[in-house]
């Protein structure tokens, strides 16, 4: 069974950092395009930052500059820094990925707390 298992997130104040991974397990196959979603109480689910295999990002214009998405293709891993925090951060956040069959996976969500 495929699973996208995260680890990271919790409590930080505003301006600290954090630092999100999530390692596909159960599977052969490479993923292709990865990324991270996240979302607040009451709020949608919206992309913070996606990556394609060979390495092009994009990222929520709200998070531009203060976070970087990056990944490990032999592992199957994508990682999230999170550097400048802002209350409005706190979410649950899920990662994503589709494999090479097109097959779409998601993470259990982390939270993640950041206190003014």
């Amino acid at each position: 069974q495929v699973q996208l298992v995260e680890s990271g997130g919790g409590l930080v104040q505003a301006g600290g950092s954090l630092s999100l991974s999530c390692a596909a397990s159960g599977t052969i196959f490479s993923f292709g395009n990865m990324g991270w979603y996240r979302q607040a109480p009451g709020k949608q689910r919206e992309l913070v930052a996606a990556s394609t295999r060979g390495g092009s990002t994009n990222y929520a214009a709200s998070v531009k500059g203060r976070f970087t998405i990056s990944r490990d293709n032999a592992k199957n891993t994508v990682y999230l820094q999170m550097n400048s925090l802002k209350p409005e951060d706190t979410a649950v956040y899920y990662c994503n990925g589709e494999d090479s069959r097109r097959f779409n996976y998601w993470g259990q969500g982390t939270q993640v707390t950041v206190s003014s």
